[in-house]
């Protein structure tokens, strides 16, 4: 089937070395499914591509574009290590893949996957996956009273009411809290997500399926 210019996925990307930059550019620039977008193009709808060889080197990169308003993002990288795992997916990363099997197909199947609001990541890590997640929700989350997706109950609820159009007196109100902690559980959601504010936070949380 044709792709047409309403399919295709708005991409952006970034990677730790000018060589890989120039390169990535020029493999994505001419394939129809992914469209090319600078910075002041940037939306809700834009997935980023971070390359690095490590997750050292990509977690700054990774949070600078999700800051700047791409709504999903991708990781390439050239060691990946099973404890890396559960700090990939808290920085909201969709799609996962290793370096070396970075073809400009395999990007494109990542820009599209993340964009989807899908999951993709190398299958023989998807045991290991499952059980880091697990122990982590059982011995850490589960006692916080969090899930791992690192919300609470409450915030869920107080992002719920947000949406519905309460003001911060009216939430205050209805869960029987002080304005100053409902204004404290907002600002803790938006810290934690390096969000901009309270609408920005009920579009994340709707979009990631957290409400």
């Amino acid at each position: 089937m044709q792709t047409t210019i309403m399919d295709r996925v708005p991409v952006m990307f970034r990677a730790t070395d000018p060589l890989t930059q120039a390169g990535v550019a020029a493999a994505l620039r001419t394939r129809a499914e992914v469209e090319l977008v600078d910075d002041a193009a940037i939306g809700p709808d834009t997935v980023a591509i971070v390359i690095a060889e490590r997750l050292a080197e990509a977690r700054g990169l990774v949070l600078a574009v999700r800051t700047s308003g791409a709504g999903r993002c991708a990781l390439v990288l050239g060691d990946i290590e099973e404890g890396d795992l559960i700090a990939i997916a808290e920085l909201g990363v969709r799609a996962l893949a290793r370096r070396s099997q970075a073809s400009p197909d395999t990007l494109v199947s990542l820009a599209r996957t993340a964009a989807n609001g899908e999951v993709a990541l190398p299958s023989d890590l998807l045991g290991t996956l499952f059980t880091q997640l697990a122990r982590l929700q059982r011995n850490v989350l589960e006692p916080r009273g969090l899930d791992v997706f690192g919300m609470s109950e409450r915030e869920r609820q107080v992002l719920r009411l947000v949406a519905q159009g309460l003001d911060t007196k009216e939430i205050a109100e209805h869960m029987c809290y002080s304005q100053r902690t409902v204004k404290t559980i907002l600002h803790d959601i938006t810290n934690r997500f390096q969000l901009r504010n309270r609408s920005h936070a009920v579009a994340y949380a709707m979009r990631e399926g957290l409400i």
